[in-house]
């Protein structure tokens, strides 16, 4: 059954999109920094929304990872803002492109253009609203944006301050609009809605990014379930490797760049997992591990086959005690979701084979995964982290909001 409002936000965004592809540069940013004003002005009316849609989760009984994800401060929202004015200052991919010359005088240029509509499909994260808008903006698309129930008082004012205020400075009606409703028949008919929307973005948890695949008809850009990995080899600095996981596990475990296995060397485990455990303990981890890690660590919880594959997005860390590089590369090709991964290890020729080995969207010789990020990589922001192979693969920036078109000049050439 079509939802005629569904399709009548479908022909808005269109018709904005159209309008929006032409846009300049200085045009688009005194959007965006009018958008960051009017964030910063309506403080009060967008933390009062968060406070029900906070104290509603907690009412619900959603996990504390979940609810301080759904949480804003007035600090959050000048976060938002000041992204806002990141977002103005980076270069617009939109009208980049190359000129050649064919034998026959043909005169081809490929230039970068919007991608046109994006649906934008997110849990928890209120900022996503603003940050997925501004982008979308900026490369010159329209957005529908559909967040999650949990924080829909928070995504409604969010959305109508800065879409009143992209209005107010000259942009299109439908450039960017927020779907209130949160009944599933509603996102089902936007996932098919292939007349209007040109890409749909998923961004949240294995549920909402399998449920977007399964069901959609518009081409959709997977975004990142992060089962991620650290590797810690027979070669590894303790030094180096005991704050890479702390810091991959523990300074935000809800995102989906936090560290969810840890694998370890067998020459090295009874010497290295006690004193790693001593600080996960101490940060309030709990371990889940495979049986050698539960004869070394008496305090771990014996693994299951369902941790291994498991995004816990909390306090939570399965440690696997493997015989070697090759087993902690068998072990990563069967449960990793492709996104990020890395090696503690001081062996030039080891890390290597780890980083030509592993397929993942990011690989890392003694980081921390949690680098994975657009902001990180000096994109400036990201719309999500793509974990497939085509149109983008990673932190998702501006460019990667953009596709290409060949446009040619010629002089009466012919095959």
């Amino acid at each position: 059954m079509e939802l005629p409002e569904l399709a009548e936000m479908g022909r808005r965004a269109k018709a904005a999109a159209r309008k929006l592809a032409f846009l300049g540069s200085a045009e688009k940013n005194a959007v965006l920094l009018a958008m960051a004003d009017a964030l910063r002005e309506n403080v009060e009316e967008i933390l009062t929304a968060n406070a029900r849609d906070v104290e509603a989760a907690e009412d619900k009984g959603l996990k504390k990872s979940l609810v301080n994800r759904l949480r804003l401060t007035e600090a959050g929202i000048e976060q938002m803002a000041e992204g806002l004015r990141e977002v103005a200052g980076l270069a617009d991919p939109v009208g980049e492109g190359e000129f050649w010359t064919r034998p026959n005088g043909l005169r081809i240029q490929r230039t970068r253009v919007p991608l046109g509509v994006i649906a934008m499909i997110y849990e928890a994260r209120p900022n996503v609203t603003v940050d997925a808008a501004a982008l979308c903006l900026k490369a010159g698309n329209a957005v529908i944006l559909r967040g999650g129930s949990e924080a829909i008082r928070s995504n409604i004012v969010l959305s109508r301050v800065i879409a009143q205020t992209a209005e107010e400075r000259g942009l299109p009606q439908g450039s960017i609009q927020l779907l209130e409703r949160t009944e599933r028949e509603w996102v089902q008919q936007l996932l098919r809605m292939n007349d209007y929307v040109d890409v749909v973005i998923p961004r949240g948890g294995a549920g909402l990014i399998r449920t977007v695949i399964q069901n959609a008809t518009v081409p959709v850009i997977e975004t990142g379930t992060g089962v991620c990995h650290a590797y810690v080899d027979q070669t590894a600095d303790f030094a180096k490797a005991i704050p890479i996981v702390i810091n991959s596990k523990t300074q935000n475990p809800g995102v989906c760049n936090a560290l969810e296995t840890l694998l370890v060397d067998e020459s090295i485990a009874e010497n290295f997992l006690p004193l790693m455990a001593e600080e996960l303990y101490r940060h309030g981890v709990e371990i889940r591990g495979c049986r050698k890690t539960c004869a070394i660590l008496p305090g771990a919880v014996p693994a299951t086959e369902e941790d291994w594959p498991t995004e816990y997005l909390d306090l939570i860390l399965s440690v696997r005690v493997v015989q070697g590089l090759d087993q902690a590369l068998d072990h990563i090709f069967r449960y990793s979701t492709k996104h990020s991964e890395t090696i503690i290890a001081e062996d030039y020729s080891r890390a290597q084979r780890f980083l030509r080995e592993v397929d993942a969207a990011a690989v890392y010789v003694n980081a921390s995964t949690r680098f994975t990020d657009g902001g990180r990589f000096g994109f400036g922001a990201e719309i999500g982290i793509s974990t497939q192979k085509l149109h983008a693969r990673g932190p998702m920036g501006l460019r990667e909001l953009t596709t290409t078109k060949y446009m040619i000049y010629g002089s009466g050439q012919i095959v």
